[in-house]
């Protein structure tokens, strides 16, 4: 990746659709706008129509013709994510990128509507179930559609919980039938629990693209990335629901010290989504200091999320959870090098 990437080298996005998850603030946001200065239709998909639709207002301040569409999209929902994809699929032909982005981070334990651990649900099991729904329209593209799943640095310290967790929304008898102590009904580190959740979404964007090859399907590709450090909305959430002043204070001063914006947060996500050359299976990621700012380049995931038999064994685990089964078969070896 040579240079220095930024928004002014994208391609013309005209014509292109593209859904962003998590849109009305923070890397979704800015992404938003890009895409949208572009000239791609942007599908904004939030948990709150009202902040969506306030946040496609600022946006068309700066972009008087950007062409946005704010929807409800609950991850921590599957009957809202199948909902969202019905609704999507009655009105739009084809989807070209779809940008896996909304997240929750170091939360105290809570659950989904489903009884998920909320992370572990929203970050991984809804993107899951998403992708899955959209796959169909992702194949209608005209050209080649990609999958851009936002993982962290942070997924380095991850690890898939295989050993002892029943999720109570799918009645399962035994935690080692439904896959570990993926929702920390055992013991729950929200750390532990946000590390395990973009180590998971790093496992599913690389499953993703080696199943796509697999079954010879060329044109939908599946790329990881993650912003570095951005000072988004994201490290206040936890914080705030656990009612720390101090650690809220100390977050935001964190934030202040050593983040970058989160218009450059955005710019891996973006350079996934529309950059000429990528094959699918890439890791981006900021390559500037420590890997948390900088311009998008070719990052190195960890060897856990490089794991063939933990991918294969996540993604029948989130298949069973959500109800969700892709028409893709698992690759019978690692596949060759792109």
């Amino acid at each position: 990746m040579a240079g220095k990437w930024t928004v002014d080298r994208m391609p013309d996005q005209s014509g292109r659709t593209v859904v962003v998850t998590g849109a009305n603030s923070g890397l979704g946001y800015w992404a938003t706008a890009a895409f949208a200065r572009a000239g791609a239709t942007v599908v904004m998909a939030c948990r709150s129509e009202q902040r969506g639709a306030d946040a496609a207002d600022d946006i068309r301040a700066d972009v008087p013709d950007a062409d946005l569409d704010v929807r409800r999209l609950d991850l921590a929902d599957l009957d809202s994510v199948a909902a969202f994809a019905a609704d999507f699929g009655a009105d739009y032909d084809a989807l070209d990128a779809l940008c896996n982005n909304a997240g929750v981070m170091a939360i105290p334990y809570r659950e989904t509507t489903d009884g998920f651990e909320t992370q572990f649900g929203v970050n991984h099991l809804g993107h899951f179930a998403l992708t899955g729904h959209l796959l169909n329209r992702l194949r209608e593209a005209n050209g080649e559609s990609r999958v851009v799943t936002q993982s962290s640095g942070l997924h380095e310290r991850g690890e898939i919980d295989f050993a002892s967790v029943a999720p109570r929304a799918t009645g399962t008898a035994s935690g080692e039938a439904a896959g570990g102590d993926l929702q920390g009904e055992e013991q729950y580190d929200k750390w532990d629990a946000y590390a395990q959740s973009k180590l998971a979404n790093l496992l599913f964007a690389f499953e993703l693209d080696r199943r796509l090859d697999a079954a010879g399907i060329d044109d939908v590709t599946s790329v990881g990335c993650h912003p570095g450090y951005a000072d988004t909305n994201l490290q206040r959430r936890g914080p705030e629901q656990s009612g720390s002043t101090l650690r809220l204070y100390m977050m935001k001063i964190a934030n202040a010290v050593f983040a970058q914006d989160p218009e450059q947060g955005a710019l891996p996500m973006l350079y996934a989504a529309t950059a000429d050359g990528i094959e699918g299976g890439e890791y981006v990621g900021p390559g500037g200091f420590m890997d948390m700012r900088g311009y998008p380049t070719e990052a190195t995931p960890s060897d856990r999320a490089r794991d063939l038999d933990a991918a294969a064994r996540l993604w029948g685990i989130s298949e069973e959870l959500t109800g969700v089964e892709y028409d893709l078969d698992a690759p019978r070896a690692e596949p060759a090098e792109k």
